[in-house]
């Protein structure tokens, strides 16, 4: 195997969308917190934004090499079942960008500093220790998933209530992705003898768990505009993210694959609607 493969292959086992957008995310926290004053607070928002990049990219990583059986069943193109990296090269190159993330971390206040140590371990026993609880991996992910709104807010020192209620939504429509996920990975997670909510109660049941999920989240949006954390701005581009989002529920009943991907670009319309929704508040 070339260099240029093992290092394209690397570089895809991050996700670098996912990681991308996670620091996105994790900016959207401390610019919601801070507002106007986010360019004094221009280098902890920074060192947190690559902190949730480099973690997201080891978590990911790492799940890959933990979920390398799994994946010649569910996912043989990825980069370990097709040889493109041996599982041994992904561990180490997921432990340096843990150290990494970590290092950034400790730079950051001490409940910034608290929620990274949290997420950090989250990411690294997810697979091996809760992936395989029905509903609980999916709830630890959620989590993770909403927290880069708390990371932001807290590496810039202002963990508000709207940061909150911007958590709750990013969890709750995090948590219906993992699950329709879970329904698309049915075959090889059955194989490799996980019990995922899908196995454990039906594909059935854990799509209408995903949709009544997507269904609280979608009317729980508008509460950013009327505790005035946002202005209208929000609304309008809010909109179309809930009507994907819902649209993406309903298409994973016949194609889990399909919505679960859509289900991911609402949230991030979504992000942008969180960012549009707090500068018409600054102008």
């Amino acid at each position: 195997m070339s260099s240029d493969e093992r290092i394209r292959g690397l570089l895809e086992l991050t996700r670098p969308g996912n990681a991308i957008a996670s620091g996105v995310l994790t900016f959207t926290g401390a610019f919601v917190a801070q507002g106007s004053e986010i360019l004094s607070h221009l280098g902890a928002s920074s060192a947190a934004v690559v902190t949730t990049i480099l973690a997201t990219g080891a978590g990911m990583a790492i799940n890959d090499y933990f979920d390398r059986d799994i994946d010649r069943i569910n996912n043989p193109e990825r980069p370990i079942p097709r040889g493109a990296v041996s599982p041994r090269t992904v561990l180490i190159f997921s432990l340096v960008l843990f150290a990494i993330a970590g290092t950034l971390a400790l730079m950051l206040p001490m409940l910034a500093t608290g929620i990274a140590i949290l997420n950090l371990v989250a990411l690294v026993t997810y697979t091996e220790f809760f992936k395989g609880l029905p509903g609980v991996g999916n709830l630890l992910v959620s989590y993770l998933g909403g927290s880069t709104f708390l990371f932001g807010a807290a590496a810039v020192g202002n963990l508000s209530p709207a940061v909150g209620v911007l958590f709750l939504l990013a969890a709750l429509s995090t948590f219906a992705r993992e699950v329709i996920k879970d329904v698309e990975d049915l075959a090889g997670d059955r194989e490799e003898g996980l019990n995922t909510l899908p196995i454990s109660i039906g594909r059935q049941p854990a799509l209408l768990i995903a949709m009544v999920v997507l269904l609280v989240g979608m009317l729980a949006s508008p509460i950013p505009y009327f505790i005035g954390t946002f202005g209208t701005a929000y609304l309008v581009l809010v909109a179309p993210a809930v009507l994907l989002m819902l649209y993406s529920g309903y298409r994973s009943f016949d194609d889990p694959a399909g919505g679960q991907s859509l289900l991911k670009y609402g949230m991030y319309i979504s992000a942008v609607a969180f960012i549009g929704g707090r500068l018409t508040l600054l102008v």
